[in-house]
């Protein structure tokens, strides 16, 4: 039997990877269609999405970013429980922290973390290419030298732009911190939601949890000025929230 579903994703991309967590935490099954940044752009068109992945696609119609894709999971599934909470004032809570999280932490991570992976040739395609197939392989590898400078001048990839993107990232750890400070175990209300998977999928680049449902470099890979950072993110409060969500939820 075919499967009803398929993701279209860029396999390292922690908003895809938010989009994996939702499916996998609601038991649905999916087939991953991955593509390398850059040549998931028509693959994403084509199936009815835009320009940016994860990309959906179902019997029931495309869910074209990360948040279609979590409301979609909540309407197929009853248990667990759902990730927007149906309490108006929790759910209203969980919508505005996981807008913060997608518009204010998961483009900064990314920047960062491109900023590192665009230098090491090595580092970009082991992380880029996992499961995508030979043909896309030989022309991302063709290109390789036009596709880095083309995301570094779409994204602003430079040390100017990592380096508020850092301030970015610590100023988003310092909200959750302060949200953590009472001895909350969850973001809002008692229990796992949107909010807390949004945060520690978007979070992963700069803390790289164990369970992350794609491969990630290595500690071991990374250069030291990665490896300061990470350090810092893992040592606050808040990542230390997010490898718990990734140990207890993912």
């Amino acid at each position: 039997m075919d499967t009803p579903y398929t993701l279209i994703t860029i396999p390292p991309s922690h908003y895809c990877e938010k989009a994996r967590w939702a499916l996998d935490r609601g038991g649905l099954a999916f087939d991953e269609e991955p593509h390398p940044p850059l040549l998931h752009l028509l693959p994403s068109r084509k199936a009815g999405g835009r320009r940016t992945t994860p990309v959906l696609v179902t019997d029931m119609g495309v869910y074209p970013d990360s948040t279609d894709i979590l409301h979609f999971v909540d309407s197929q599934v009853a248990d667990p429980p759902p990730l927007f909470p149906a309490d108006p004032v929790q759910r209203a809570g969980v919508g505005q922290l996981e807008e913060l999280f997608d518009e204010k932490l998961g483009p900064h991570t990314r920047r960062l973390a491109y900023f590192h992976l665009l230098k090491d040739r090595d580092l970009f395609e082991g992380a880029a290419l996992v499961g995508v197939r030979s043909g896309e392989r030989m022309l991302f590898k063709l290109f390789l030298p036009m596709i880095r400078g083309m995301m570094r001048k779409g994204m602003k990839i430079d040390a100017e732009g990592a380096n508020r993107s850092l301030a970015r990232i610590r100023d988003v750890f310092y909200t959750v911190n302060e949200r953590l400070a009472s001895g909350r175990e969850y973001l809002v209300g008692g229990r796992f939601t949107a909010a807390d998977l949004t945060f520690a999928a978007l979070a992963a680049p700069v803390l790289l949890p164990r369970g992350y449902g794609a491969p990630l470099p290595t500690l071991d890979e990374l250069p030291d000025e990665m490896l300061t950072v990470i350090d810092e993110m893992r040592s606050t409060p808040a990542g230390q929230f997010g490898l718990r969500m990734y140990r207890d939820h993912r």
